[in-house]
Protein backbone atom coordinates (compact mmCIF):
# COMPACT_ATOMS: atom_id res chain seq x y z
CA UNK A 1 0.00 0.00 0.00
CA UNK A 2 1.20 3.49 -0.90
CA UNK A 3 -0.14 6.68 0.64
CA UNK A 4 0.79 10.06 -0.79
CA UNK A 5 -0.16 13.62 0.00
CA UNK A 6 -2.59 14.74 -2.68
CA UNK A 7 -3.90 18.10 -1.50
CA UNK A 8 -3.45 20.45 1.42
CA UNK A 9 -5.84 23.33 1.97
CA UNK A 10 -5.04 26.93 2.86
CA UNK A 11 -7.57 29.70 3.33
CA UNK A 12 -7.60 32.81 1.18
CA UNK A 13 -9.30 36.14 1.71
CA UNK A 14 -8.55 37.62 -1.70
CA UNK A 15 -8.26 34.92 -4.38
CA UNK A 16 -6.55 37.21 -6.89
CA UNK A 17 -3.89 38.35 -4.39
CA UNK A 18 -3.29 34.76 -3.28
CA UNK A 19 -3.12 33.57 -6.87
CA UNK A 20 -0.54 36.25 -7.68
CA UNK A 21 1.55 35.25 -4.65
CA UNK A 22 1.61 31.51 -5.37
CA UNK A 23 1.71 31.70 -9.18
CA UNK A 24 3.90 34.75 -9.76
CA UNK A 25 6.23 34.77 -6.76
CA UNK A 26 6.50 31.08 -5.86
CA UNK A 27 6.05 30.03 -9.51
CA UNK A 28 3.43 27.38 -8.75
CA UNK A 29 1.37 26.01 -11.63
CA UNK A 30 -2.37 26.70 -11.62
CA UNK A 31 -4.11 23.36 -11.99
CA UNK A 32 -7.72 24.29 -11.34
CA UNK A 33 -9.60 27.52 -10.65
CA UNK A 34 -13.31 27.09 -9.91
CA UNK A 35 -16.00 29.35 -8.52
CA UNK A 36 -16.24 33.10 -8.72
CA UNK A 37 -15.67 36.20 -6.63
CA UNK A 38 -14.41 35.33 -3.17
CA UNK A 39 -15.93 31.84 -3.44
CA UNK A 40 -13.07 30.41 -5.52
CA UNK A 41 -11.10 27.23 -5.03
CA UNK A 42 -7.68 27.49 -6.69
CA UNK A 43 -5.55 24.38 -6.98
CA UNK A 44 -1.83 24.97 -7.50
CA UNK A 45 1.36 22.98 -7.26
CA UNK A 46 5.07 23.08 -7.78
CA UNK A 47 6.28 22.26 -11.28
CA UNK A 48 7.45 18.66 -11.48
CA UNK A 49 5.14 17.58 -8.65
CA UNK A 50 1.86 16.94 -10.45
CA UNK A 51 0.40 14.78 -7.69
CA UNK A 52 0.92 17.23 -4.81
CA UNK A 53 -1.43 20.20 -4.62
CA UNK A 54 -2.22 23.22 -2.50
CA UNK A 55 -5.85 24.25 -2.65
CA UNK A 56 -6.65 27.85 -1.76
CA UNK A 57 -10.20 28.02 -0.45
CA UNK A 58 -12.58 30.47 1.20
CA UNK A 59 -11.99 30.04 4.96
CA UNK A 60 -15.63 29.92 6.00
CA UNK A 61 -17.16 28.08 3.05
CA UNK A 62 -18.45 25.22 5.22
CA UNK A 63 -22.19 25.88 5.67
CA UNK A 64 -22.05 24.07 9.02
CA UNK A 65 -19.90 26.74 10.66
CA UNK A 66 -21.62 28.91 13.21
CA UNK A 67 -21.14 32.68 13.25
CA UNK A 68 -18.97 32.26 16.35
CA UNK A 69 -16.78 29.71 14.56
CA UNK A 70 -16.49 31.99 11.54
CA UNK A 71 -15.44 34.83 13.85
CA UNK A 72 -12.83 32.59 15.50
CA UNK A 73 -11.39 31.67 12.11
CA UNK A 74 -11.26 35.35 11.10
CA UNK A 75 -9.48 36.21 14.38
CA UNK A 76 -6.92 33.43 13.94
CA UNK A 77 -6.28 34.42 10.33
CA UNK A 78 -5.79 38.06 11.36
CA UNK A 79 -3.13 36.92 13.83
CA UNK A 80 -1.51 34.74 11.16
CA UNK A 81 -1.95 31.62 13.26
CA UNK A 82 -4.69 29.73 11.42
CA UNK A 83 -2.77 27.87 8.71
CA UNK A 84 0.79 27.23 7.56
CA UNK A 85 2.73 25.60 4.76
CA UNK A 86 6.34 24.37 4.76
CA UNK A 87 8.24 24.51 1.48
CA UNK A 88 11.81 23.80 0.41
CA UNK A 89 13.91 25.62 -2.18
CA UNK A 90 17.26 24.92 -3.80
CA UNK A 91 17.83 28.72 -3.74
CA UNK A 92 16.45 29.94 -0.43
CA UNK A 93 18.33 33.24 -0.50
CA UNK A 94 17.30 34.04 -4.08
CA UNK A 95 13.66 33.20 -3.39
CA UNK A 96 13.71 35.22 -0.18
CA UNK A 97 15.15 38.23 -2.04
CA UNK A 98 12.37 37.96 -4.66
CA UNK A 99 9.67 37.79 -1.96
CA UNK A 100 11.17 40.65 0.03
CA UNK A 101 11.50 42.76 -3.12
CA UNK A 102 7.82 42.19 -3.88
CA UNK A 103 6.84 43.57 -0.48
CA UNK A 104 5.78 40.26 1.05
CA UNK A 105 5.40 40.35 4.84
CA UNK A 106 8.63 38.98 6.33
CA UNK A 107 8.43 36.89 9.50
CA UNK A 108 12.03 35.64 9.58
CA UNK A 109 14.99 36.30 7.31
CA UNK A 110 17.03 33.26 6.20
CA UNK A 111 18.68 31.83 9.29
CA UNK A 112 20.72 28.79 10.27
CA UNK A 113 18.64 27.00 12.89
CA UNK A 114 20.21 25.13 15.83
CA UNK A 115 18.45 21.93 14.69
CA UNK A 116 20.36 21.87 11.41
CA UNK A 117 18.10 23.61 8.89
CA UNK A 118 18.48 26.96 7.20
CA UNK A 119 15.08 28.55 6.69
CA UNK A 120 13.04 31.73 6.36
CA UNK A 121 9.40 32.60 6.92
CA UNK A 122 6.90 34.95 5.28
CA UNK A 123 3.14 35.42 5.25
CA UNK A 124 0.97 35.02 2.17
CA UNK A 125 -1.75 37.61 1.42
CA UNK A 126 -4.22 35.81 3.74
CA UNK A 127 -1.73 35.78 6.64
CA UNK A 128 -0.84 32.09 6.32
CA UNK A 129 2.67 31.34 7.58
CA UNK A 130 4.91 30.09 4.79
CA UNK A 131 8.20 28.60 6.02
CA UNK A 132 10.81 27.87 3.37
CA UNK A 133 13.83 25.74 4.12
CA UNK A 134 16.95 25.31 2.03
CA UNK A 135 17.08 21.99 0.21
CA UNK A 136 20.23 20.06 0.92
CA UNK A 137 22.42 19.77 -2.15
Amino acid sequence: MTITIHSSFLPHLDPDASLAFYRNLLEFEVRLDVGSGTMRWITLGAPGQPDTNVVLQPPTCDPGLTEAEQATIADLMAKGSYAALNLASDDLDGLFARLEGAGVEIVQEPKDQPYGLRDAAVRDPAGNLIRIQAKEA
